[in-house]
């Protein structure tokens, strides 16, 4: 993915802490080999000598809601907070097949499992607790758009979980059947009861934009002028 000059839209922004809408397809980090990732971006955000620095981190191909704390003060109560449990995490998803019923929780652990060359995680009763409350919000097609609550934050929590309903995220060639579509994941929400509150939302990504409208979805109308 290329850079450009320009921050991605920030959703929030304080002294501390600024969560951004990350793009689908970009990397927190930079790869064994380099190339672009979110981390190109710090020095837009902040000419601080220390700093910035990831609060927590969303898969390559995750969009939304990322959170990169300007201070070393934010970015330990924000720490602290992921820690606790304390932070209220959103998630949208698009999957293949349809849940049984309208809401429940998947209460799975995970655990990682290497091979050479590749890795993933996996549901093992000796793994790490892992909890995802969910709902369903449309269904059509035999595809249904879930609403995702993550009570841990276990790595691939929420494509392991959904596939372990029997309904792999739309477009995980990992967990499921990738087909032509890109990974259909979005951090819709995330708010951290901080001394000064963050909350943020990210919309969609254009991706996903024709799915979400075939479940149901309709973006919201701007405000007119002046109201």
């Amino acid at each position: 993915m290329a850079m450009s000059d320009a921050l991605p839209p920030l959703l929030f922004r304080s002294e501390g802490l600024v969560v951004l809408d990350k793009p689908a397809g970009l990397p927190v980090h930079p790869g064994p080999r380099g190339g672009a990732s979110v981390e190109d971006w710090f020095p837009l955000l902040s000419r601080r000598r220390a700093g910035p620095w990831l609060v927590h981190r969303l898969d390559a191909d995750t969009a939304g809601c990322l959170a990169v704390a300007l201070r070393r003060a934010a970015l330990l109560e924000a720490q602290a907070l992921f820690a606790r449990g304390a932070v209220r995490k959103v998630y949208w998803a698009v999957v293949e097949g349809e849940p049984a019923a309208d809401f429940g929780t998947i209460d799975a652990p995970l655990a990682k499992r290497s091979k050479p060359g590749s890795w993933r995680m996996v549901v093992d009763p000796e793994g790490q607790p892992a909890r995802t409350s969910w709902r369903v919000l449309g269904r059509s097609g035999g595809r249904a758009w879930l609403e995702l609550s993550p009570e841990t934050g276990r790595t691939h929590q929420i494509r392991v979980h959904c596939a372990a309903l029997g309904c792999p995220l739309v477009g995980d060639a990992v967990y499921g059947a990738a087909g032509v579509d890109r990974l259909h994941l979005l951090a819709r929400s995330l708010s951290l009861p901080m001394a000064a509150l963050v909350q943020a939302e990210a919309p969609p990504p254009p991706h996903m934009v024709p799915t979400l409208r075939a479940l149901g979805w309709a973006p919201p109308r701007p405000n007119p002028a002046g109201t």
